[in-house]
């Protein structure tokens, strides 16, 4: 029977050190750690929450443990395991995670992965993508445009978009020698007589100086 993981080992040539982790299919994490060269250590499996805990019930046994895995990565990464001994990969092993209960068969499965993993560069979500996929599981959608959610306008913003939209224009106060007015079509400044129509990239210029403007003296604005 074989078992499906995913996983990576990264090292530091700095400090000579070595970093594995991986995942199995029922959630459980394994991690080691050691020297180059020399037999790593393997600490005790993290087995997966949503399984242990009652306070998770209903919770995908994978969606923590592969969160961890890429959480495991980031803190390597910044702790200078930069290079990748192995890169990251979803890999069928020949063993059965039920028998997995002793730490010589839990260094077992490291080696084992360590063995089949191949050496192809992937970025992580790949591999874990690959994994999640074997598994029947839903995965994350790959080249879709992130598009920022419309926020709530301001109650004198929405006033003032009724207004264009009624096809009615905004204007300053004709008193003004200097002023401006707003319609659907356009923005136009005036001074006394004369006036200027800006365009669209003007106007997004105008717009940004006058909130970095309200930013810079919002303190001492009297």
């Amino acid at each position: 029977m074989v078992m499906l993981v995913v996983g990576y080992r990264l090292g530091n040539d700095a400090t000579t050190r070595q970093a594995t982790a991986l995942v199995t299919e029922s959630g459980t994490t394994f991690r080691a750690h050691g020297l180059y060269g020399k037999l790593a250590r393997v600490s005790r499996p993290e087995p997966s929450m949503a399984l242990e805990s009652p306070l998770r019930k209903g919770e995908n046994p994978l969606a923590r443990p592969i969160a961890n895995l890429r959480a495991h990565h980031a803190a390597y990464t910044k702790k200078g395991f930069t290079r990748a001994l192995i890169p990251p990969a979803a890999v069928r092993l020949d063993l059965e995670e039920h028998t997995l209960r002793t730490v010589s068969s839990h260094r077992e499965l490291i080696e084992a992965f360590i063995g089949a993993a191949p050496n192809t560069p992937q970025p992580l979500d790949s591999a874990i993508k690959e994994f999640r996929t074997a598994l029947g599981l839903p995965t994350r959608p790959v080249n879709v445009p992130w598009a920022p959610r419309d926020r709530a306008l301001p109650p004198r913003v929405e006033a003032m978009l009724r207004t264009l939209a009624h096809g009615s224009p905004i204007a300053s106060p004709d008193r003004l020698p200097v002023g401006w007015t707003v319609t659907g079509e356009n923005v136009r400044l005036r001074v006394g007589a004369t006036g200027e129509t800006l365009d669209r990239q003007a106007v997004t210029e105008l717009q940004a100086a006058l909130s970095a403007w309200l930013h810079f003296t919002k303190n001492t604005a009297g």
